[in-house]
């Protein structure tokens, strides 16, 4: 594989999603899932308000409007609450696992919703990422020997869904918008549908009981997870097979499991190891396919 600033950008943006797994489950310790939902999207939408220009607007056709729609409930409202909540009750080396599986079921969907076919090596990624998922819920693989929450595992899954619906949605609109409009959009949408559930605990929350080193990793969640993750993914894209990029989306479970074990202080199992080979080999399998396979190009998930 070689290694060059594109490259470089795919690494980057997958780091900062799997670090952000860690971080959202160290922000719902203490902010309300919600009221951190909704605070995701007001930083993002603030970051990206020189993008809302009415006269651009405008010239988006309604079809792309509902496909802008689909995209935010799936791939950020749903998949932020999903995820949050989903930390909120397993672990985070085990919620790193599970999103690492994207590129597989992206596989599925465009096997059972675009009517791709399925090669031997993606038939292979998908069963070594199913394997992955069945260690990481039937196995005793917390620190504390506890099992992960099934719960928590699930929730992390349907985020895992819903992010690669996004992926299956995103195919058409990104050959007409730009992908900096489609994430200024789909964020604008995403706070519209967030505000009703988030507005209650932004209203009877104490503010002053959170520390400001919290507020700053709240603040760096919406940064990375809106703007920095995908503008690399993008920035790097370009330049680099989609077939060949979807490898570099093993930094994301790496990055996830080095944060729960530098600062958290989780304690991987063997079991963590064992799930974490199984799906690093499904990333490699997915994103080496041949042409006549999927080749569907990885996009970086919002809120992990």
């Amino acid at each position: 594989m070689t290694f060059n600033r594109y490259t470089l950008y795919l690494i980057a943006s997958m780091a900062l999603v799997g670090a952000n797994v860690g971080i959202g489950k160290t922000i719902v310790m203490v902010v309300p899932v919600t009221l951190f939902a909704l605070l995701r999207f007001v930083i993002g939408v603030g970051i990206l308000l020189p993008r809302y220009r009415l006269a651009r607007m405008r010239l988006v056709t309604r079809k792309q409007w509902l496909g802008l729609f689909l995209q935010a409930l799936f791939g950020t409202f749903l998949f932020t609450l999903l995820m949050l909540y989903g930390v909120s009750h397993t672990s985070a080396l085990a919620a790193g696992v599970i999103t690492s599986t994207i590129p597989a079921v992206v596989i599925v969907l465009s096997w059972l919703l675009l009517r791709e076919k399925l090669g031997p090596r993606s038939i292979i990624a998908v069963l070594l990422a199913v394997l992955g998922m069945v260690i990481i819920n039937v196995t005793r693989a917390d620190g504390g020997g506890s099992t992960g929450s099934l719960l928590g595992n699930a929730l992390v899954a349907g985020a895992v869904l819903c992010e690669s619906i996004y992926v299956i949605l995103s195919r058409k609109l990104t050959q007409s918008l730009p992908a900096i409009d489609i994430c200024a959009y789909t964020h604008l949408i995403g706070l519209g549908l967030m505000l009703p559930l988030g507005i209650n605990a932004w209203l009877h929350f104490d503010f002053a009981s959170v520390d400001a080193p919290t507020w700053g990793l709240v603040f760096w969640y919406g940064l990375a997870a809106s703007v920095l993750s995908f503008w690399l993914w993008m920035k790097g894209i370009r330049h680099v097979p989609a077939q060949k990029a979807g490898v570099f989306t093993a930094a994301l479970p790496v990055a996830a499991v080095g944060y729960a074990i530098l600062f958290l202080q989780e304690k991987p199992a063997l079991a963590h190891a064992i799930a974490l080979v199984c799906v690093l080999g499904a990333i490699w399998l997915a994103s080496g396919q041949e042409h006549k396979d999927v080749a569907v190009e990885p996009t970086p998930f919002e809120a992990g």
